[in-house]
Order: structure tokens, then sequence, then C-alpha cells
């Protein structure tokens, strides 16, 4: 029997009269969901100890005129980069997320007072967000003769243009002497140094130019003409070693390009590290079509990360992921903030970017793309080294306890945000 013109109204009436009760649940489901995950999450953090992270080692290999350098654990990074800057002769520029007022933290701010003392022309960046929590005095050590700017979350020309004038600086680079680079996922801290598993890429030689123009580019868009870092010429015109920064202020992000692009070229495999898997249906698409044509397609994200939000959310895409044959890697060793992927063997990126919309589409970030095979092995012989304390995502877990998927349903509305 077919709906009558009554039968219809009185649907709808029944529709109208439910929908803001409806609305009110899914509106409070999403700040009860959080609130209760961010209280869980300040619980386990109390009884969870902190582990040193595996050190899967410092890998090296040649592109082009350029030396390279894989870096996977912070002290041997840190000493690194302390000793490049006390070597450091004409110029150093910085940008950075988060810098600890800690002993590693200390470190550095010695070691640019020490670089400024003999003359050096030195920049630096750090973002205001992140950094709330670290008294301004630590930051007024630095010597009057280095350039600091502190990035604000909001500036004052916000309301010409949001997208242009907000954004989290999440990019961590280091430049000596325009010779010398440093780009990757490690923060300035004591944490990053033991307990963390994080991935940076030192490059020596004119691959350089590109990520020292991106720190330029931050930096001047903030200052006048007459305190902007000066513009220098590359030594190359094209090279394998390619920079991808993402610039609110100009409203360009290519970083996501650049993925997706790898991806949709991929014809054997990707192998991909993130913290924070949150990708928006374009990018989680191209994942799932090379797993369907035969790509073996592999995820890496932490077991339990900082962020117990981020967890749920990433976990709301695992069935998707399980169902479309991509293989999901639980790291358990410890929390692993690594950005990098390969993809056959030949195209590599490192970088600061997570596989979510912060970073895609609202934060300074910075990622190098290599297309070297040479490079491509070194990266996969880490990956390969981090999968041995992985644990792989069986079929089972589609069968996980109700409230878990009651939980991941709630926090969708959350995706477009995070």
């Amino acid at each position: 029997m077919g709906a009558t013109p009554r039968n219809i109204r009185q649907g709808l009436d029944r529709l109208r009269a439910i929908a803001p009760w409806a609305a009110a649940g899914v509106a409070g489901a999403v700040p009860l969901t959080v609130g209760v995950s961010l209280a869980i999450d300040l619980v386990q953090k109390r009884g969870r100890k902190q582990r040193k992270a595996p050190r899967p080692g410092t890998f090296h290999t040649d592109v082009e005129d350029s030396q390279l350098s894989i870096y996977t654990d912070g002290s041997t990074l840190y000493d690194d980069m302390l000793a490049e800057i006390d070597a450091a002769t004409e110029s150093i520029q910085m940008e950075t997320f988060i810098w600890k007022n800690d002993e590693v933290g200390q470190q550095f701010i010695d070691a640019f007072n020490a670089a400024a003392a003999r003359g050096v022309a030195i920049h630096l960046i750090y973002d205001g967000f992140a950094n709330l929590s670290i008294s301004r005095s630590f930051y007024g050590q630095l010597d009057e003769r280095i350039n600091v700017l502190r990035v604000p979350t909001v500036a004052r020309k916000f309301w010409r243009g949001p997208l242009r004038y907000s954004g989290f600086n999440h990019s961590k680079i280091l430049v000596i002497d325009n010779d010398v680079a440093f780009v990757g996922g490690f923060n300035i801290g004591s944490l990053y140094a033991r307990h963390w598993r994080d991935t940076h890429l030192k490059a020596a030689g004119p691959g350089t130019w590109g990520l020292r123009q991106s720190v330029a580019q931050v930096w001047n868009q903030f200052h006048d003409s007459e305190d902007q870092i000066p513009w220098v010429a590359p030594t190359a015109w094209e090279s394998k070693l390619r920079v991808s920064p993402n610039l609110p202020i100009q409203l360009v992000y290519p970083i996501r390009a650049m993925y997706i692009n790898a991806f949709e070229r991929a014809q054997d495999r990707i192998w991909l590290t993130t913290p924070y898997f949150i990708p928006d249906q374009q990018l989680l698409k191209a994942l799932i079509d090379a797993a369907a044509r035969g790509v073996d397609v592999r995820v890496m994200v932490p077991q339990e990360s900082n962020h117990i939000l981020g967890d749920y959310l990433s976990r709301g895409f695992f069935e998707q992921m399980l169902r479309s044959d991509i293989t999901v890697l639980l790291y358990t060793a410890a929390m692993i903030h690594s950005k990098i992927a390969t993809v056959d063997g030949t195209w590599s990126t490192v970088g600061t970017a997570n596989i979510d919309r912060l970073s895609l589409s609202f934060n300074y970030e910075t990622n190098v793309e290599v297309i070297d095979p040479d490079f491509a092995e070194e990266m996969e012989k880490a990956f390969l080294s981090d999968a041995e304390h992985c644990r792989v995502l069986e079929h089972d877990w589609l069968d996980r306890h109700p409230v878990a998927q009651i939980a991941e349903f709630a926090l969708r509305p959350m995706r477009s945000f995070l």
C-alpha cells in the first residue's frame, strides 16, 4: 500500500519534532566523548611508564651532490645539530614547534648565544601556542643580537584573512651557513631525545637551499624589508631533493598533493608512518585504490600515542582499511612520531606533516621528497626495523567491543578539525 499525502505529512511532522533532539544528541555526544577521552588520557599518562625508544641507527647515502643522513634517535641528532651550530661561521636559521626549557633546550640556548658572540647572523622561529607553558624568561636568555620570532596562532590581521593569518608553526628546520640543513619530526627537548621514536633528515650540499628558503618565507612574511632574511641563489635549478612547504600566509599547501600524487603512481608498495592518521577521503581513497590494484600498502601508527583523542579518531578508519587489504601496523615499543613514507623503492619523504587536516591544510609544515632508489633503500631499512616492534592488526579487531565502536562513531565529526 503506497504512502498517502497525509502519511507523508505525518512522517515529516515526526521528523521535525525529533530533529532538534537528535541534533542536540549528536552535538552533545562529541564534547562528552572528547571530555571522557581527555580524562582517560590523563589517567593513563599517570600510570604509563616512559620507555626508552628503540634506536634503529643512522643511515647515510648520497643523492646527486648532497650527502643525506637519516636520524632515528634524538640524542644522536641533537649532538650533530649542536656540533653544526658550534661550527657555524656565517648564518643560522631555525624553525621549531616545541622548544622545551629543559637540559636539551638549554644546550641549544647556549649554543646559539655562543654563535652570536662569534658574529653569526641568527634567525629563530618557534610556535607561540605550543610553548604557552614555557616561561618567556627561558627565551629571554637568548643574546639580544639574535633575531627571534614567536609565531602567534592568530595574528592581528586575522579578520582580513582567517586562513592566511592563523595556523600553528609545526615545521622543524635548522640551516647552517646555507650548506647544511636538518628537517623532520623531532622537537627540542629531553623527552624526545630518549623516549620518542622519530625521524629527522640531514642534508649537506645544494639540496639545502629549499629548506633555507622555507624558513626565510615564514620569517619574511612577518617582517618589513629591512629585517628580512636575504635571498640567496640556489646552486642548481632542479634537484632530486625537493622541498614542499605548507605556507598558510600564502595559502599554499603542497604536501597533501605530494602524497596523493605519489600514492596514485604506486605499482608495488607504499610504506607509510605517521603518529596521527586522520586522512581526508581523497587521501584515504588513494591508499585504498592502490591496495585494490595489488599494491602492498602498510600504514604504521603508534599503538598508544600522546593524544588518546587522536588514537580514537585513527581507529575510526581501521575497519575500512582492513576490509580494503591495507596492513595496519601498531608500534608498541614507544611513542612513534615519524612522518615518513616510501613508494616503490624509488620515492620517499621525510618531514613534519602528519596525515591529518591540521597538518595538511592549516599548519606551517615542511616535507622533503627524494626521488632516488638508494635513499629509498635506507628509508625502507628504518621502516622494517620499526616493523619488528609492531603488532599487525588482525581482522578479529572488527569484533571489538561495541563501546569502542560507539566512541569512534561519535568522534567522526571531529575529523574535519584535526
